[in-house]
C-alpha cells in the first residue's frame, strides 16, 4: 500500500510540531487510568454522551439527519427505527457498541471490516459487507446534489480485494515489526482504506469504525468517552481538504501523507483535552464547575437545550447549569428561545 510502503514510511520526516504533538499524545495516554478513575456515574454519562454523539456526527457527515430527540431514542434502545436515516443511525449505533465491547479482540482484516459495513446497514433492505462491484468516484457536490467536480478515483472494483489485502497485511506488518508509532501507522491506513474506497455506499464511517478499532488496538482510549465523529464534523472543512491534499499522486506513490496525518493528530490532542476538561475539573469546585459549563456553552453551533450540557458536564447539578447559563444571558453571551422544557439556547455570535 503507498501510504505503508516502507520506502514511504522511511521517507517521513517530523518537525519539531509533530514530535511534540506525538509525546503530548503518549502522555495523554499514560493518564487515561487516572481519568478512568473517576466515578463511575460520570464516566457512564460520558460514555453514553459519546455514542449518541458519534451516530449523530458519522452520519451527518454523509448527509443523514433526524431529530436530535430521534437520535437519542435510537442510541439508548428504548424505539426502533422508522425510516432509512434512522435505519443507518441505529446500525451505526451497534457497530460502535461491538467496538467499545470487543475491539481488543477484532483485528485489522478485511473479514473484519466487511463486518464492520454489515452492522451498519444490518436495518436497511440493502446488504452490507459486500466489496464494491463496479468503479466508484469521491466527488464534490453542490447543496442541490449535483456533482462539481471529482475529489478522486478510487482503485478499480476488480483490483479492490487484492487492495484490501495489501492494506491488511502492509499494516500488520508494520505493526510487528514496532519501528514507526502507531499514531503514524494508523492515519497512513485510514488514507490509505479511503482511497481504495471499497465500497459503493458507506466508506467513510466504516473509516471512522475502523479508526476508534486501530486506537483500542495502541491503547488510546479516548474514543470511549468523547467523540472523535463529533470533531471531525466540527472541522470537516479540514478534513475533506486534508485528506483531498494527501490523496494526490496516491495511485503513483507520490503523495504526501503529512497534512492528513497532521490534521489527525490534531483532532486526537483535542479530544483528549475535551475528556481533561470534563473529567479532570469535576472535583475541583465550584469555580471549576462554571468553566465547564461555559466552556461546554463554547462548543455548541447550534441551539441546545439543558439536557445537553448534563450529558457534557457530568457531575455539575442541572440546578448549577441554569445558574451559569442566565449569568451568559445577563453579559450578553447568549439568548433564551422559548420557556419550560422546551427552552433552547443560542450564543448571540450564532444569531447575528
Amino acid at each position: 500500500m503507498p501510504s505503508l510502503n516502507p520506502d514511504t514510511l522511511a521517507r517521513l520526516r517530523y518537525s519539531a510540531e509533530d514530535i511534540a504533538s506525538l509525546r503530548q499524545l503518549g502522555e495523554y495516554r499514560g493518564k487515561q487510568e487516572l481519568f478512568a478513575r473517576q466515578r463511575p456515574e460520570v464516566l457512564k454519562t460520558l460514555r453514553t454522551a459519546a455514542v449518541i454523539e458519534s451516530s449523530e456526527s458519522s452520519n451527518r457527515l454523509e448527509g443523514i439527519v433526524a431529530p436530535k430527540s430521534r437520535i437519542e431514542a435510537l442510541v439508548l434502545k428504548d424505539t426502533r427505527p422508522r425510516n432509512r436515516s434512522e435505519q443507518e443511525i441505529a446500525g451505526y449505533r451497534d457497530a460502535l457498541n461491538l467496538l467499545h465491547q470487543s475491539a481488543r479482540d477484532m483485528p485489522f482484516t478485511t473479514n473484519v471490516v466487511l463486518q464492520l459495513h454489515a452492522t451498519v446497514y444490518r436495518y436497511l433492505p440493502q446488504r452490507g459487507g459486500r466489496l464494491k462491484m463496479t468503479d466508484n468516484e469521491i466527488v464534490e457536490r453542490e447543496p442541490g446534489g449535483n456533482v462539481v467536480r471529482v475529489r478522486f478515483r478510487p482503485v478499480s472494483a476488480v483490483a479492490t480485494p487484492d487492495a484490501m489485502e495489501a492494506l491488511t497485511r502492509a499494516y500488520r506488518i508494520a505493526v510487528r515489526e514496532e519501528v514507526h508509532d502507531p499514531l503514524v501507522l494508523i492515519p497512513l491506513s485510514i488514507l490509505d482504506f479511503l482511497c481504495i474506497h471499497p465500497f459503493t455506499d458507506g466508506n467513510g464511517r466504516v473509516a471512522r469504525l475502523q479508526t476508534l478499532q486501530m486506537l483500542y488496538h495502541a491503547a488510546y482510549e479516548v474514543g470511549r468517552y468523547i467523540s472523535l465523529e463529533r470533531i471531525f464534523e466540527e472541522s470537516k472543512e479540514s478534513y475533506y481538504e486534508t485528506l483531498e491534499a494527501s490523496s494526490q499522486g496516491w495511485h503513483e506513490n507520490d503523495h504526501d501523507v503529512h497534512p492528513w496525518m497532521r490534521y489527525f493528530w490534531g483532532t486526537l490532542l483535542r479530544a483528549y483535552k475535551e475528556f481533561e476538561e470534563r473529567v479532570g475539573t469535576i472535583d475541583r469546585g465550584r469555580g471549576s464547575k462554571t468553566r465547564q459549563v461555559r466552556t461546554a456553552v463554547g462548543r455548541k453551533a447550534a441551539p441546545f437545550a439543558i439536557s445537553e450540557l448534563e450529558r457534557d458536564c457530568p457531575g455539575v447539578s442541572r440546578d448549577m447549569i441554569r445558574r451559569v447559563l442566565r449569568q451568559m444571558r445577563d453579559e450578553g453571551l447568549l439568548l433564551a428561545e422559548g420557556q419550560g422544557r422546551g427552552a433552547r439556547w443560542r450564543r448571540v455570535e450564532d444569531a447575528r
